[in-house]
């Protein structure tokens, strides 16, 4: 049976005996130990999706005996770039310098599984370094690569998939909306890490579990960080204007200093490539049922919300629809009737 330390940095803010975790500094520690989560669950939810191809090969290559979850996310110390969490046995003299990642040389496995990647010798040294793909979590062939001296995160996708993306980020920004960046590399979309080391992101799993209900999350939201509540709606917002139906408690949340623990704001709006075009075209876009729409309406009125909605025009759309990606086959025309009616459906 396990035993140790859940660590923040070099603080330890709880300790476990097998699943059982019992914190010592509740104001640092994960926030899903403040309702009695488990060992296994908050590890399971920081190993990479073993459905993903490269996932089993990159296992494979590193030589993972066990690959259930909580064995792979242990194989690193359940450390990942976002937070500076991470797990120490009682019978470990670590320390977060020891554990953190500084090295990117299994990337290429992680994206792409080439040929290439898979059979380029690694030294025993590498092989046994701390790696980051094995707790880069989503169900995307994905990878972290330093980038000027900065982790960044890479995932493929489809055309579709990365314009809506990028759409979805400029739009955001003009909006005036807290945007995680994001590029093209090579085919690949790219998002440097928004905690840039300094904060931990935490995602609403670790407070919701798997309830997506909007006006659960609003009340969690309100009880413990009221300040932040603007920023959600904001984030459902957006999900509703480009049609985004995959947001989940895994891709929003919120970011918390890394010395007190205090809550600063809601993690800035990412993951929106299943968002707007990424599933095809609708015929009759005016004819078209947006259930996120009725959804944010009915959190405004179930919680007696007033909503200020941005302002947007055809213009501001029209330009960024055509200046993203312009090289790709995109009807752009159709990009901006669609996200004009969304919008003039919510502001009803």
């Amino acid at each position: 049976m396990l035993e140790g330390f859940i660590m923040c940095g070099d603080v330890p803010v709880a300790t476990f005996s097998g699943r059982i975790v019992t914190t010592i500094n509740p104001d640092l520690a994960p926030l899903c130990f403040r309702n009695g989560g488990d060992l296994n669950t908050w590890l399971e939810s920081r190993a990479i999706d073993r459905h993903r191809t490269n996932s089993r090969a990159l296992k494979r290559l590193l030589r993972l005996g066990d690959t259930s979850d909580t064995s792979t996310a242990l194989r690193v110390h359940g450390a990942t770039i976002t937070d500076n969490y991470w797990v120490k046995l009682s019978s470990e003299s670590l320390c977060w310098d020891d554990v953190c990642f500084s090295t990117d040389y299994f990337a290429d496995v992680a994206l792409t599984g080439s040929a290439d990647s898979l059979t380029r010798y690694y030294s025993e040294e590498q092989l046994t370094s701390p790696t980051p793909e094995l707790t880069n979590v989503g169900s995307y062939e994905k990878c972290w690569r330093i980038i000027d001296g900065q982790w960044t995160l890479i995932k493929r996708g489809k055309t579709e998939e990365l314009f809506s993306e990028l759409f979805t980020a400029e739009l955001g920004i003009r909006l005036g909306f807290p945007m995680a960046q994001y590029r093209e590399i090579a085919g690949n979309i790219a998002t440097p890490d928004f905690t840039d080391g300094c904060v931990n992101f935490e995602p609403m799993a670790n407070l919701m579990g798997d309830n997506e209900e909007y006006v659960d999350n609003y009340k969690i939201l309100m009880n413990i960080a009221p300040h932040v509540v603007k920023q959600y709606l904001d984030i459902l917002f957006m999900d509703a204007l480009v049609f985004n139906p995959d947001r989940h408690t895994q891709n929003y949340g919120v970011l918390r200093n890394r010395k007190d623990g205090i809550i600063l704001s809601m993690a800035p709006n990412f993951d929106n490539n299943m968002a707007l075009i990424s599933r095809g075209y609708i015929p009759d876009i005016s004819k078209a049922s947006n259930m996120l729409i009725p959804m944010f309406h009915e959190l405004l009125e179930d919680a007696g919300i007033t909503y200020e909605y941005p302002c947007l025009s055809e213009d501001v759309v029209k330009d960024i629809a055509f200046s993203i990606m312009p090289h790709a086959d995109i009807d752009r025309d159709y990009v901006v009737r669609f996200v004009m009616e969304n919008y003039k459906k919510l502001k009803m």
